[in-house]
C-alpha cells in the first residue's frame, strides 16, 4: 500500500472521536458529582488549585475551545482565569449545570467540523499553534489530567472515585 492510500485511512471517525470526548466528559462529571460540596471548592494537597478550579479550567477550554474552531472566535471565557478564578457563591450544582452547558456546546458545533478541517492550523486562544485534531487531542488529555488529580483528592477523602476505565458512552 503507498503512503497516499495510507493517508486516506481512516483510524477513528469523527463521530467516535466525540464519542470518546464525552465519555470522558461523562467520567469527569461523575468525579464531581462524587465530591462533598464543601471539599469540592476548598479542598487541595500540596499547593493544587482546587477541584472545582480545575473543573472550570476543562470548562473554559472546551466550550470557548470547540466554538474557536467552528467559528475562528477564540475569545477566551472568564473560566480560563483558572489560576485566579473567584467562585464564591457557586456551588456544586451551578458547576454540574455549567458543566452541561458546555457538553450541549460540544454536541452543536461538532458537526459543522468538517474532516479536512481536523488538519487545518489554528492559534487557539491566540496563542496556541496546532492542528485542529491537535487541539482538541489537547483538551481531552488535559481533562485526563487533571481528572487524576481529581482522584487523587477524592481518595485523600477517603470517598472512592469512579472506576477510571468505565467510561460511558
Amino acid at each position: 500500500m503507498n503512503e497516499t492510500a495510507i493517508s486516506k485511512l481512516e483510524i477513528i471517525s469523527s463521530a467516535e472521536l466525540l464519542k470518546h470526548w464525552q465519555g470522558h466528559r461523562k467520567l469527569t462529571r461523575q468525579l464531581i458529582e462524587r465530591f462533598p460540596e464543601n471539599e469540592l471548592f476548598s479542598y487541595s494537597i500540596g499547593g493544587m488549585r482546587t477541584f472545582a478550579l480545575l473543573a472550570h479550567e476543562l470548562i473554559g477550554l472546551s466550550g470557548p475551545g470547540i466554538k474557536g474552531i467552528v467559528t475562528g472566535d477564540w475569545t477566551a471565557s472568564p473560566e480560563m482565569d483558572h489560576f485566579g478564578g473567584n467562585l464564591t457563591n457557586e456551588t456544586k450544582a451551578d458547576l454540574l449545570r455549567i458543566w452541561d452547558e458546555v457538553t450541549a456546546l460540544l454536541d452543536a458545533y461538532w458537526p459543522q467540523i468538517s474532516a479536512e478541517r481536523f488538519h487545518d492550523q489554528v492559534v487557539a486562544f491566540g496563542q496556541y499553534e496546532n492542528s485542529v485534531i491537535s487541539t482538541i487531542l489537547y483538551f481531552i488529555d488535559n481533562e485526563i489530567h487533571h481528572r487524576g488529580q481529581g482522584y487523587v483528592y477524592l481518595r485523600s477523602l477517603g470517598i472512592e472515585p469512579p472506576a477510571f476505565w468505565d467510561r460511558p458512552f
